[in-house]
């Protein structure tokens, strides 16, 4: 049970890199081709550049950390998610002062909006290099 416990506190620690990952891509997005497109586009190439950038650094996190079974591969997909919708509403809302119509219009894929993509393969993501390394 210890090692279960152990396994998840490193992808919970691990998560962090995630974060690094989507400010960095948000900022190339910002000072990089996001002016040179709308806004809805930059959008979109954003998200397609953090799936495989996530998918990048999930694949080497999940050599070096091995993941024990699927159920567990799973969890942690599952609490990314949370950990990721937590920290964008709070982080949004009372730090960045956005509003909360703001903050869930990313989620509205009827209007092009992406970002649910990022999200649902954050979930899979380990499961699926679960399986291929398995």
């Amino acid at each position: 049970m210890e090692g279960k416990i152990k396994i998840i506190l490193i992808y919970m620690i691990s998560w962090l890199g995630l974060v690094l990952l989507a400010i960095l891509n948000g900022t190339l997005r910002q000072k990089g081709y996001g002016p040179l497109m709308s806004e809805l586009s930059a959008h979109q190439v954003s998200t397609l550049i953090a799936i495989i950038i996530f998918a990048v650094y999930i694949y080497i996190i999940t050599g070096f950390f091995r993941l024990e079974s699927a159920r567990q591969a799973l969890l942690i997909g599952a609490v990314w998610v949370a950990m990721t919708v937590i920290f964008e509403f709070l982080f949004g809302h009372f730090v960045m002062g956005h509003s909360w119509s703001r903050l869930f219009h990313d989620y509205n894929l009827l209007q092009g909006r992406l970002w649910l993509l990022v999200l649902i393969w954050t979930f899979i993501a380990p499961w699926i290099f679960y399986r291929i390394r398995s």
